[in-house]
């Protein structure tokens, strides 16, 4: 059963990356996910995700008091913004583009809405 929680977790990390370079993609929650895994599978994983450079601190935070740094609610929010500048760029129907705004406006409120670090 570890081998499947590591192997869990390491699908969460690739997810993770490819959301760096895709705007669609929510990093942070694929790195906290694979924090998860990590835990139950593989120690090792584990140590080395919770002490990275780039993600510990976030996972660590967010495990402690479901905390967001505020520099990332700030790239959360333009990353957002961008993806629905985008769309209407695009020409996106208008009716997508309303059930998009709104799930976006969610996913903000839910940002916003949490603990600094």
């Amino acid at each position: 059963m570890r081998n499947l929680w590591t192997l869990a977790g390491f699908v969460m990390v690739a997810l993770g990356a490819i959301g760096a370079v895709l705007p669609l993609l929510p990093t942070t929650v694929f790195m906290i996910m694979a924090a998860f895994c990590f835990a139950k599978g593989s120690d090792r994983a584990h140590a080395w995700l919770m002490n990275h450079s780039i993600f510990g601190k976030a996972i660590q935070d967010w495990q402690r008091n479901g905390a967001i740094a505020p520099k990332s609610k700030r790239i959360a929010t333009l990353s957002i913004a961008a993806v629905f500048l985008l769309s209407v760029f695009l020409a996106v129907k208008t009716p997508i583009l309303i059930l998009q705004a709104g799930i976006l406006a969610c996913v903000l409120i839910f940002i916003w809405t949490r603990p600094n670090h």
